[in-house]
């Protein structure tokens, strides 16, 4: 995926996503486009080694909880595995710090528009936020996130949708307007 900058935040719903490739017969229609961009995205992070981390694992902790360790037996998983063995290669993987505070992050912006985030999700924008490029959250199949990609590009962070058609169709179905 060319259009994906060399240092990204991953949401967990990628590496997932990537793994429905595993059995392209089970996976919707509406999805196809989206496990390939989730395939291809995680491959980029790998190749180019551009991964954003926090320092205490929550991520880590997120991913471990939602993938495979052994690297097997779908491309998120393997996904899993090289970011268990790269989390503290400096030339991979970049860590920053977050501070907990209660069910969010100090890092967490501060916006009208952020104050229903999903709990479990704001550890990817407070790494974003503390970082000092602020790089992008990948994003794949999370609709609930359409809703707060303006404010969240207000405050300087890019919810960088792979599967934008797909999610904006889900948040249409759920939410309306």
């Amino acid at each position: 995926m060319s259009d994906l900058p060399k240092k990204c935040i991953v949401d967990t719903n990628v590496p997932k996503t990537a793994n429905l490739a595993l059995d392209p017969a089970t996976v919707p229609q509406e999805l196809t486009g989206c496990v390939l961009a989730c395939v291809a995205a995680v491959d980029h992070v790998v190749k180019k080694g551009g991964l954003v981390l926090d320092s205490c694992d929550e991520i880590f902790a997120e991913y471990r909880n939602n993938l495979s360790l052994s690297g097997q037996p779908g491309v998120g998983d393997t996904f899993a595995k090289w970011v268990h063995d790269n989390q503290w290669n400096a030339s991979k993987v970049t860590r920053v710090t977050i501070t907990k505070n209660g069910d969010s992050y100090d890092e967490f912006p501060d916006h009208d528009g952020l104050i229903q985030f999903d709990n479990s999700d704001r550890k990817f924008i407070a790494v974003a936020n503390a970082h000092p490029a602020k790089p992008p959250v990948l994003q794949a199949t999370d609709s609930k996130w359409w809703s707060w990609k303006d404010a969240l590009k207000e405050v300087g962070i890019t919810a960088q949708f792979l599967c934008s058609d797909y999610v904006e169709g889900k948040y249409q179905e759920k939410f309306g307007t």
